[in-house]
């Protein structure tokens, strides 16, 4: 067989493949559609629990069957994302309004995750049964599923803005979402609203419904900021826990301070996080007023209890947790969604749109398959009522009839050539009959049960309350008015039956303030050991073990308690970290990685030089690069409240090797790989800022590096790969060359 081989440019395949990859992401993954809110994954694991017949009111099945049963027929991406799915639309905790009822373990608000499929059940919550799901027959397109064997629906027929109840949150390529729950009773009262004015402003709207609603209640702090939010999609909510105070009601009772509600953003691991963050406040002695913290949250709800002790400042103690832990935090809005196959930013008139837009279709689509039923169903009620009125002639008819096929004829067609009349008088009227195919069939099935008057009259009533369904479909389908009250009164229905009560309060919280300058000032130590592991000690501890502390740890650094530590890296980076952010510790204690206070990475980066704030002002420190490029720069310059920033330019593959003080030394020597020593006077490197490259400090041999910078001053002496080597005692040339070098 020959070969086809199809020649195409590898950067245009490779960008192609890419884009297909990409966008496959965005709208088959991670970004919710506008029309139901819902994921793809999250639309199929719903889907198949109806098809299992999963309903609220029957037994729960495993999970491990829904997950299964899932994966092979429509979300071929592997159980653990499907299970997850169904894990999240079960936890009350994430979701404004819960769509899987779980029975097991599903995970708790502590992090603690679901047992496995094989350990759990579930079923449909009624909300997302009577919500998310009825009518599916007769509204949404089915299209095939991955492999054509089954069909699916594009979208779930969703009668609220599942979009807002439910939020959603997903990381595409380039892009991610992430949109707040809000109430159901608000979010049904603002689409109302929306109906009855479609240009009310968004102003306008949030009269309605004011902002999110998380299911784990807490404060939205920045109330002026939600218009904004809501007009343009984007922005940034100020999230707080709650914090009530118990007075103790006898005098050896401890006053305390309970946090009842905890931001969103806290979820999960986020309240052991906060416990911990407590507990270290308290050891730094920034929370000296707290005696003890405890977790006594249960199912009822979040209770976390800090003990104080007598005639503490309260309002003091609430501004530092709120300042200095996750209690108050920022959760990124995002209102990100699928519209028309392409992803858009919406602001809440944008998400009431699409919503209401998808209503009318499904709304059009169900009154439309209903009417089609109901004038069928009329069609054949006549055709009974009309063959009561003549049964004999029926009868007649039928008794003739050598087959059903002949009896049909007769009865639509008057075709009585086939029908032997066992007696006469009826042939004449019987070519006078003209049922419609479906009368026919109806005449030929019915029952003869059906003849008793009452039966005739009960098919009469029934064929008045056709056509008066038949009446009330089309006057719905032909005018907007109708059809929005429709809406609206399904919508009412649905908030009478499954609204909740407002958790979020929602407020322009004062900021919080902590001075640190009115932290008690200390003296303290600061130690950081050869694997990374840093915390401060009292000055007294130090000075009992200096001789062991120095041995034992890579940097020791004098400091007060409000200094900051600055450590200069081999990527060009200079880092700060606030000494009251460091865990203090005691001398056998292992303290805390320094990656876990600073953004520094210890895998990829390495630690030069480390000082404290204090102790670099009024400095200048001399910079060395692998490619000899030398400086000298004011400390004056790296004065900065960012946590990190460049501390020099550095060209493409190069590093540093060295940033060293100058504390009275007058000369330097440059050490390269290959064995070369350059002694010079240090005022002949340029003082120069922070953002320059700096100049060459020696000229370098192919494949040779800059190993080592030494400042020289009363006398240095080092070891050369085994050899004493005295650097004053080197010739002193100039840093350009123009003089000798010495090789070792």
């Amino acid at each position: 067989m020959e070969e086809k081989i199809i020649r195409t440019e590898y950067s245009e395949e490779m960008q192609r493949s890419y884009m297909n990859y990409s966008m496959s992401v965005i709208t088959a993954r991670a970004i919710p559609d506008a029309r139901d809110g819902l994921k793809p994954v999250q639309r199929r694991v719903l889907y198949d629990m109806s098809e299992l017949r999963l309903d609220h009111d029957k037994p729960h099945r495993k999970s491990a069957r829904i997950v299964g049963d899932t994966m092979g027929k429509y979300h071929p991406h592997g159980d653990s994302s499907i299970y997850e799915t169904l894990v999240v639309m079960s936890q009350e905790f994430k979701k404004g309004m819960a769509l899987v009822d779980g029975h097991g373990n599903f995970g708790s608000i502590e992090g603690d995750g679901a047992a496995a499929m094989r350990y759990t059940e579930a079923r449909l919550e009624k909300f997302a049964q009577e919500v998310y799901l009825k009518d599916l027959d007769k509204t949404v397109n089915f299209i095939p599923n991955y492999d054509e064997t089954e069909k699916e629906p594009e979208v779930l027929p969703v009668r609220v803005p599942n979009l807002l109840i439910n939020g959603s949150e997903g990381i595409a390529v380039g892009m991610s979402t992430s949109i707040p729950p809000h109430n159901l009773g608000e979010v049904v009262d603002v689409v109302r609203a929306y109906i009855d004015n479609p240009q009310a402003s968004v102003k306008q709207l949030m009269e309605y419904m004011p902002g999110p609603d998380f299911p784990t209640g807490g404060i939205i702090a920045n109330k002026s900021e939600l218009l904004g939010i809501y007009e343009t999609g984007v922005g940034k909510l100020k999230l707080r826990g709650k914090l009530e105070v118990e007075l103790g009601k006898r005098k050896a009772d401890k006053d305390k301070l309970i946090v009842s509600e905890i931001p969103y953003t806290m979820i999960g691991a986020g309240i052991n996080k906060f416990l911990v963050d407590v507990a270290e406040l308290v050891e730094s002695k920034k929370l000296a007023d707290v005696v003890d913290i405890s977790n006594q949250s249960n199912k009822e709800g979040i209770r976390i209890v800090l003990e104080l002790r007598k005639d503490a400042d309260i309002d003091r103690i609430k501004n530092i947790l709120y300042k200095k832990t996750k209690l108050e935090d920022t959760l990124g809005v995002n209102m990100l969604a699928i519209v028309d196959g392409r992803p858009e930013t919406l602001g809440l008139q944008g998400i009431l749109k699409n919503f209401l837009d998808f209503q009318y279709q499904n709304t059009e689509r169900k009154y439309s398959v209903l009417l089609q039923k109901e004038t069928d169903k009329k069609e054949v009620q006549e055709g009974l009522i009309k063959a009561c009125d003549c049964i004999d002639l029926i009868i007649a008819v039928l008794r003739g009839s050598r087959s059903l096929k002949d009896a049909k004829a007769c009865l639509m067609a008057g075709d009585v050539s086939n029908i032997r009349f066992k007696m006469p008088g009826f042939e004449e009227d019987a070519r006078k009959l003209r049922f419609t195919e479906r009368q026919a069939s109806a005449i030929l099935e019915m029952r003869l049960y059906k003849l008793i008057g009452l039966e005739i009259l009960a098919l009469e009533k029934e064929h008045k309350e056709t056509l008066r369904k038949i009446e009330e479909y089309r006057q719905i389908l032909g005018s907007r008015a109708e059809m929005n009250r429709v809406i609206k009164e399904d919508l009412e229905a649905i908030k009478k039956e499954f609204s909740v009560s407002r958790r979020t309060l929602i407020e322009d919280g004062a900021e919080a303030v902590y001075d640190e300058s009115a932290v008690e000032v200390q003296e303290v130590v600061f130690v950081l050991d050869k694997f990374g592991y840093c915390k401060c000690l009292d000055r007294g501890t130090y000075e009992r073990n200096q001789e062991t502390v120095d041995k034992e740890q890579i940097h020791v650094i004098r400091c007060l308690n409000t200094d900051k530590i600055c450590f200069f890296t081999a990527k060009g980076s200079l880092y700060q970290i606030k000494v009251l952010d460091v865990p203090a510790g005691k001398l056998k204690g292992k303290g805390t990685p320094i990656e876990n206070l600073s953004k520094f990475d210890g895998t990829r980066d390495t630690i030069l030089h480390l000082t404290s704030a204090e102790n670099m002002k009024g400095k200048v420190l001399v910079f060395a690069t692998r490619m000899a490029m030398v400086k000298q720069v004011p400390a004056g310059e790296f004065e900065t409240n960012n946590r990190m920033v460049a501390a020099t330019k550095l060209q493409e593959g190069d590093e540093l090797v060295a940033v060293i003080p100058v504390e009275g030394q007058r000369e330097a020597v440059l050490q390269t790989t290959g064995g070369i020593f350059l002694r010079f006077m240090l005022e002949e490197i340029s003082v120069m800022k922070k953002a320059s490259k700096g100049v060459r400090g020696i000229k370098l041999a192919k494949n040779e590096e800059l190993e080592k910078l030494y400042l020289l001053g009363e006398y240095l002496t080092i070891d050369y790969k085994g050899k004493e080597v005295h650097l004053n005692r080197l010739k002193l040339s100039r840093r350009d060359g123009k003089g000798s070098k010495v090789r070792l």
